[in-house]
């Protein structure tokens, strides 16, 4: 009989549990029988968390109730659950903070829960902390939505013969404290202000970590408490701790940066019982009650859900995820690259490449001289087959220009290949012509927009509205106005989260001028470059001299 495997493939979805049950049980009489392979059972899973979860914790669900689902079932990881086990211990061993950013209903809590009884079963003297905002969260007894009773539930759940010596649940799983007999690790809990007041740990997971009511007062408390805070937590607006945590950490890719906050996503995407038409039903149903900042906030992990003036709201983002699948769309037109060149202060350059209205790659990267970040391009570029690049002609990018005309003279710069300056400041493409074109009610472009940064994000956000209505509407547009983002593209997390971050305003002459960088927010690098190579520079004898 073969073991329980995690779920890869959401077609595997739902696990068969009565497979998982039949397996378990034939496992315990084995082990009865022999035990002599108990000791060897146990040794297997000191260095497999995963296999750990898979074969021997349980989880619940009460909604399953009448619906032929069971409500306590082994918990079968799928794949986001997965490389969140991983993560975590990643982030333990290599001693840095991790911050977990979900969409509701992604089991989040209850995988961090499994990974604290694993370590307490098998990392001796283990200190392992949980928090939230409030003590019913934490702990309440015989409630399984409180954190400590998933903890007893799994260890409830257990063979004996997998539990420490000596241990006795009333003794030693008490309120708030579960405590490992044999090898003297433990699990505490706190809430609100008194999180990280109960002493050194290991790990600090903080549960719902946005929406704790003074978060700076826990921060300081956790300062000199663990090396290893751990946010779980659902998006809850913009400037708070959790926020500004995130946008300051460096996106999970298997790798530990030291001394830098792992950001971890959990998007509804990822859970296989969730596809399109989950999330179209939740989306109606909230726009019809009136709850869509809510929906946007909880599902697409919109921090600016309520923020007033957002450029490219979140939802129309979402529908322009893979829209050329979703619509039918014959790909076809020319390619153009947008480059961001990093500024001072930690900024990165950002490289962005689109065919026709398909954007094909995304990427970024610490910033370096600007013939590294030229040459860097250049290269990429190449492998794509793109030839026109608009680049960010203002403060340090002006060094670019420099960098392509030295590879070019020594024949290094791919033939026909072209860099063209692209000046937010300068004033808009075509100014003369109208915002709608052909429109004679609707104002020219000098007249609508501040400057050429507006107008490219301001077209933008016309493609994505297009967009949206196409896929939610059955709209008619023509497919050279709109965008589609393949689900596939590189940083698709940080990309979505960046475009939906600027907001706009009304200059004193009442033009459009956008801030890409509200309060508590870093610069959108990933996001500038799509606005650039999306609203090019038109090429003109003047451009090309002043190129040249």
């Amino acid at each position: 009989m073969r073991p329980p495997s995690p779920i890869l493939d959401r077609t595997d979805w739902p696990p068969n549990y009565v497979q998982v049950w039949a397996w378990r049980q034939h496992q315990v009489r084995r082990l009865m029988r022999e035990p002599a392979l108990i000791a060897g059972a146990y040794e297997y899973y000191r260095t497999r968390p995963v296999e750990w979860i898979t074969h021997w914790a349980d989880t619940y669900d009460p909604r399953n109730a009448g619906t032929g689902r069971p409500t306590r079932m082994p918990l079968i990881p799928f794949a986001a659950q997965v490389e969140l086990i991983e993560f975590v211990v990643a982030c333990i061993r290599g001693e840095v903070g991790g911050l977990v950013e979900k969409s509701r209903d992604m089991g989040a809590t209850w995988i961090c829960c499994a990974v604290s009884v694993w370590m307490w079963l098998y990392w001796p003297g283990a200190a392992i902390g949980w928090g939230s905002r409030k003590e019913a969260l934490v702990d309440k007894l015989g409630d399984p939505d409180s954190i400590f009773e998933k903890m007893r539930m799994i260890l409830d759940g257990l063979p004996g013969f997998f539990l420490p010596d000596g241990y006795n649940r009333k003794e030693h799983a008490t309120y708030m404290r579960i405590v490992n007999p044999d090898n003297g690790a433990t699990i505490t809990g706190e809430a609100g202000d008194n999180i990280g007041r109960g002493g050194r740990k290991l790990v600090y997971f903080k549960d719902e970590a946005a929406h704790y009511e003074r978060p700076e007062v826990i921060e300081a408390a956790l300062g000199d408490n663990t090396r290893v805070p751990i946010d779980i937590s659902s998006v809850n607006g913009t400037g708070n701790v959790f926020e500004r945590r995130r946008k300051a950490g460096v996106d999970w890719t298997g790798e530990i940066e030291p001394g830098r906050t792992h950001v971890f996503v959990m998007d509804w995407r990822d859970h296989p019982d969730k596809d399109e038409r989950w999330y179209e039903e939740r989306r109606k149903r909230a726009e019809t009650e009136g709850l869509l900042h809510i929906f946007e906030q909880e599902v697409n992990r919109n921090y600016s859900a309520s923020v007033e003036g957002i450029v490219i709201p979140s939802a129309w983002v979402q529908s322009a995820i893979d829209a050329h699948l979703k619509l039918g769309w014959d790909i076809s037109g020319g390619k153009v690259a947008g480059l961001d060149v990093a500024d001072e202060g930690g900024d990165k350059n950002a490289l962005a490449i689109r065919h026709g209205v398909l954007l094909e790659y995304v990427d970024d990267w610490a910033r370096g001289d600007t013939g590294q970040t030229t040459r860097r391009a250049v290269a990429e570029c190449a492998k794509q087959n793109v030839l026109d690049i608009q680049y960010d002609s203002i403060g340090v990018g002006a060094g670019v220009k420099a960098e392509a005309n030295r590879l070019a003279a020594e024949g290094e710069l791919p033939k026909g290949m072209q860099f063209t300056p692209w000046n937010a400041g300068s004033a808009p493409n075509e100014p003369d012509e109208r915002v709608e074109r052909g429109d004679r009610d609707t104002p020219t472009n000098r007249d609508f927009y501040a400057n050429l940064k507006a107008q490219a994000w301001w077209e933008l956000r016309r493609r994505f509205e297009r967009t949206h209505q196409a896929v939610t509407e059955d709209a008619q547009y023509s497919i050279d106005d709109m965008i589609s983002i393949p689900s596939t593209i590189p940083k698709l997390n940080q990309l979505t989260s960046e475009l939906s971050q600027a907001t706009y305003g009304h200059s004193g002459a009442m033009k459009i001028k956008i801030d890409k960088t509200p309060a508590g927010t870093r610069s959108p690098n990933l996001a500038d470059a799509v606005a650039m190579c999306y609203c090019p520079i038109r090429i003109t004898r003047y451009t090309l001299a002043a190129v040249r």
